[in-house]
């Protein structure tokens, strides 16, 4: 049986076209964690997107927990993994360099079958549907307006995000201006990204009604449970967290105080951790939400019965459609992962992502 040759990663930190921001974080720039699984002359893809530290987490006790065991085990390969880290601790990187080999070993063993990644996990829908994600608060109310125009006009993307958390008078401004510039027919979403206190929270989602918001993401810190409970008000927007979450311990906590769980693929485990986190959340009747990461949640999506949408973020999209071939499109609102692409169908672009290495 084909085994676990080798498992390598590489770091690249790839500048934003400006300086960005949202109600708790500044920035200038994303790196992405590259994972390369080798196995039987096949080579597995899978990405993160955090710090050049999991570099060495994957090359060094990651690849040897999964080295020579059967390609096609993937969770042997990932409950080995677990055992490995235990004294390093899950949470944060340790567990995004998890995550990143998870999906590579997913994309090789498919690849090995020849088959994709949402076949071998097992289809459920035949696409998801994606909403258009970034709204920085750096932007100025005409690149706002005109970022909205590109995903809801010429993409024809009908759900929208933008970030808030400043201060209620910026942030009402900011909704007011995105309504207008997408009319009442698109869905309009917004994240705090953890900015609020748990009163102000409630204050603000009792007024998004007034501007159709339907989604309020992380009003408060999602370590803040009972502020993450308090901010859910009756006939309000539905209460979204989770993307900062890094094993199952972590969403069992969440799932009462949220009315939509949001997992990230490269954060959370990987496949083999999202597949049993999403249980979780059927089980308890919750939606799920695939955060970030487009090209890699669509194969996740669309395993996924309880699956909601997927965010459609603008700069991993960017990053993606710059470092990899394969690319799904999300014009029209929805995508769905090649039926004829073995593993997840995406092939990294060396020549492409050489100038971005660290």
């Amino acid at each position: 049986m084909t085994t676990v040759e080798r498992v390598g990663a590489r770091a690249y930190r790839v500048p934003a076209p400006a300086p960005e921001a949202d109600g708790t974080l500044t920035w200038d720039a994303t790196t992405i964690v590259v994972v390369h699984a080798e196995a039987g002359g096949i080579r597995g893809l899978g990405w993160t997107y955090a710090d050049a530290a999991c570099v060495p987490l994957v090359e060094g006790v990651l690849a040897e927990a999964v080295r020579g065991r059967p390609v096609l085990d993937v969770p042997a390969c990932w409950t080995a993994m677990q055992h490995a880290i235990r004294n390093l601790g899950r949470a944060g990187l340790v567990s995004c360099a998890m995550s990143a080999v998870d999906i590579a070993l997913w994309d090789a063993a498919a690849r090995s079958l020849g088959l994709p990644v949402s076949r071998l996990l097992g289809r459920v829908h035949d696409e998801a549907a994606v909403y258009g994600s970034g709204g920085f608060t750096t932007l100025t109310d005409d690149e706002l307006a005109a970022q909205l125009d590109h995903w809801v006009r010429q993409q024809r993307i009908p759900r929208v995000k933008i970030k808030i958390g400043e201060s209620p008078d910026r942030d009402f401004a900011r909704i007011a201006l995105a309504r207008k510039a997408i009319g009442d027919d698109t869905a309009l979403y917004v994240d705090a990204n953890g900015a609020y206190s748990p009163g102000r929270a409630r204050r603000v989602a009792e007024r998004l009604g007034e501007y159709g918001v339907t989604w309020f993401e992380e009003p408060v810190s999602s370590d803040d449970l009972p502020g993450l409970a308090a901010a859910r008000v009756p006939g309000g927007p539905d209460i979204a967290a989770g993307e900062y979450g890094y094993d199952l311990p972590c969403f069992a906590r969440m799932l009462p105080v949220v009315d939509c769980l949001q997992i990230d693929v490269t954060r959370c485990g990987g496949y083999t951790e999202w597949r049993r986190a999403t249980a979780l959340a059927a089980a308890v009747n919750r939606d799920v939400s695939a955060h970030c990461a487009p090209n890699l949640s669509a194969h996740a999506a669309v395993t996924t019965p309880n699956f909601r949408h997927i965010e459609w973020f603008a700069d991993h999209d960017r990053i993606e459609r710059l470092f990899f071939d394969g690319c799904l499109d999300p014009a029209g609102g929805t995508v769905a992962p090649s039926m004829a692409e073995a593993g997840h169908g995406l092939t990294f672009r060396a020549e492409a992502a050489a100038g971005y290495a660290l």
